[in-house]
């Protein structure tokens, strides 16, 4: 096949564009890693079985868990039910109970498998809650759903909370309550408002230097409960400060999908574990960039997330929350699932032109795995959106 096309480009011109990339296999880890790393993983929709946007999820459950397994054979843990998977954006908790379910039994065969699952209050819509004692309650169902499943818990952050908190010291008694209820220390997740615009003003603050002092004092509180904290602000900067601070054996689980590499590979004052989102997208890349600092080779580890950082501020690029889009095309540019659908709709959230850059910069990441097959699956959706190819 012709590996020359015709895309479309934000100028609102056809291009041509001749793929250059040489594609990254998927491998095994050829060492061990040494730090934790997680991938947010994204749902399959099923678009023979799918409902209005406000109906219940319709999963292709056997392209879903294939996928899990995918990340897991390259050494990457699952963050499970997060937002990347449409969490509270298509994706119910009644979906997600299932998802989590699912996922830890059918993985269940893989020795080491890293898994752990978001845990909030989404069934408890924002505008029902009334008080803290609410969204106690809300996270407290949730915790034993997952708990009684045998999964790890990550606590994401809760728009019910942010509804009915009046002050930090809400906050400070809503985790405490929750982490109680806990039986293994949790990931706590602080995700910021470029991601879910519900979430501004998180922990009782607008700012970030007051936000971050009542957050840290809730995890200095209940240091026995956490193993870590995920913080989505892309803003490398506030990450490391944040860092710097947390108390020891307290890991920082960076979720900046602009600035991971520097992040993760770290310096002499400390560095980041990964939850990422784009570990979805880039697994090859992440999976032999993190064995390759393993083994201390900082070249290695720089020349294959170098690549890929252009196409993550792409996907992330602003309305960031809608970054599931470009993950999900890549997956389908990259022969995981038959078909450019995601609940919701959300595969209309982006343009054509966007949806071009992200198989453009794949490219060059090296991470079209198959590239013929991948130019007629971009042929096929850009005709569909009435794009001459």
């Amino acid at each position: 096949m012709n590996l020359t096309i015709k895309l479309p480009t934000s100028r609102g011109t056809l291009d041509p564009y001749r793929l250059e990339g040489t594609p990254l296999a998927a491998l095994a880890p050829s060492h061990g890693f040494n730090r934790v790393a997680y991938s947010a993983a994204h749902v399959v929709a099923d678009p023979l079985r799918a409902r209005e946007a406000n109906g219940t999820a319709a999963i292709d459950w056997q392209r879903t868990i294939e996928y899990r397994r995918y990340l897991l054979s390259q050494g990457l843990g699952i963050a499970e039910a997060m937002d990347t998977a449409q969490r509270g954006m298509g994706l119910s908790w009644d979906n997600a109970l299932e998802l989590v379910c699912r996922t830890l039994s059918e993985t269940s065969d893989i020795p080491g498998a890293l898994i752990a699952s978001g845990c909030g209050t989404d069934h408890l819509p924002a505008s029902a809650a009334r008080s803290c004692d609410d969204v106690i309650r809300a996270y407290a169902m949730q915790v034993e759903a997952i708990q009684r499943a045998g999964g790890r818990i990550i606590l994401m952050a809760s728009r019910a909370l942010a509804g009915v908190a009046r002050s930090s010291s809400d906050y400070a008694h809503v985790y405490r309550e929750v982490l109680a209820l806990c039986d293994e220390p949790v990931i706590l997740h602080w995700l910021g408002d470029a991601f879910d615009p519900e979430l501004a003003g998180y922990w009782g603050a607008v700012d970030f230097e007051r936000a971050a002092d009542v957050c840290l004092d809730i995890i200095e509180s209940n240091v026995a409960k956490v193993d870590g904290i995920k913080i989505s602000l892309l803003d490398d900067a506030k990450e490391i400060a944040f860092r710097r601070r947390l108390p020891p054996g307290v890991k920082m689980y960076t979720g900046d999908d602009f600035n991971y590499p520097a992040l993760i590979a770290g310096d002499e004052a400390g560095y980041s574990h990964a939850l990422l989102g784009i570990f979805n997208a880039i697994a090859p890349a992440a999976s032999q960039a993190l064995s390759a600092l393993a083994q201390n080779d900082l070249q290695r580890f720089d020349a294959l997330l170098a690549p890929t950082v252009p196409l993550s501020r792409h996907i992330f690029q602003t309305p960031t929350q809608y970054y599931k889009t470009g993950v999900v095309f890549l997956a389908y540019l990259n022969g995981f699932q038959d078909h450019f659908f995601m609940l919701g709709g959300h595969h209309g959230m982006r343009t054509p032109a966007y949806l071009a850059d992200v198989f453009r910069l794949a490219d060059r990441a090296g991470l079209l795995r198959n590239p013929n097959d991948a130019v007629r699956r971009i042929h096929n959706v850009m005709i569909g959106l009435g794009c001459v190819v």
